[in-house]
């Protein structure tokens, strides 16, 4: 009885231990894949990554090129305002009175780029809008009052000319701002899509601990299961060993037993059979 039990035991063990091998090389093939995949999102999160410091190069030369432009457009500036100054100290002398030239332009720039940057009201914008055509419409009426004297031309040319470039730097600086601007935007959106990649490779990665976990749970599973079933299988050979062993010793109790009464035959003088006399013989009595 404890010999079937051992024996049925065993054969529950080894049903066990396919099962868990089966189960752990799926985890296992399950898990490689969610590797695959961490894999191949960490690799699209690192050309994102090195999209990102070209186009950051990129951007970084245009506002540099900005920078530049800024530059020279700033020393155009000085060298309006160094005219604007000739031109009023010739004003001075020709047109005694009225406000200086050069005041009006730095004003008409003053208020031309709080337009550009400051947020206002639809009532404070239209005020401001006047004022620079005002100003500017003041600025062209004193010109021309002037422009008669030869000297005063000559400053208004340089200093026409020196706004002519003034306003090509600017039209130059606006479109260098602009790119620059287009690709920080673009940058902004891939590093969007790199915190999303790594976000998802983080999820790949934890399925792939979770899942080798359990892998490697099934395999030290599979691991007590062979040993119990290697340990199984010595008690039932000992068992089955013992068995026989008890077998053998009831035969040959029988034999003896059987051999004594055919001797007591043979001495009573009774016909033996030639199967009685074998038996004798294998029993060492004659």
């Amino acid at each position: 009885m404890m010999l079937e039990k051992l024996v049925e035991r065993k054969e529950q063990l080894e049903r066990d231990l396919k099962d868990f091998i089966k189960k752990r090389d799926e985890l296992n093939e399950e898990s490689r894949k969610y590797a695959e995949k961490r894999n191949e999102l960490n690799a699209k999160a690192k050309e994102l990554l090195a999209k990102v410091r070209e186009m950051k190069k990129t951007r970084d030369e245009l506002n540099a090129k900005a920078r530049e432009i800024r530059n020279q457009r700033k020393e155009l500036h000085k060298k309006v305002d160094a005219l604007y100054k000739e031109l009023d100290k010739l004003r001075r002398n020709i047109d005694r009175g009225g406000r200086p030239l050069g005041e009006i332009e730095k004003e008409i720039r003053r208020l031309e780029f709080k337009q550009q940057t400051a947020v206002l009201t639809i009532e404070k914008e239209r005020a401001l809008v006047e004022r620079i055509a005002k100003l500017k419409k003041e600025l062209e009426e004193r010109k021309q009052q002037l422009e008669k004297h030869e000297e005063f031309k000559r400053l208004i040319a340089e200093i026409k000319k020196l706004k002519e470039e003034v306003r090509v730097l600017t039209e130059e600086l606006k479109k260098y701002q602009d790119e620059a601007d287009k690709v920080h935007a673009e940058i902004v959106e891939i590093l969007k899509q790199v915190d999303e990649v790594r976000k998802q490779a983080d999820e790949m990665h934890q399925k792939f601990v979770e899942t080798r976990k359990e892998a490697d749970r099934y395999h030290a599973e599979i691991i007590k299961a062979r040993k119990d079933i290697k340990d199984l299988d010595k008690v039932i050979k000992a068992l089955k060993a013992k068995q026989s062993k008890s077998r053998e010793q009831r035969e040959k109790e029988e034999l003896m037993r059987r051999a004594r009464e055919i001797y007591e035959m043979f001495k009573k003088g009774e016909k033996l059979e030639t199967e009685d006399i074998l038996l004798l013989q294998r029993a060492g009595l004659i």
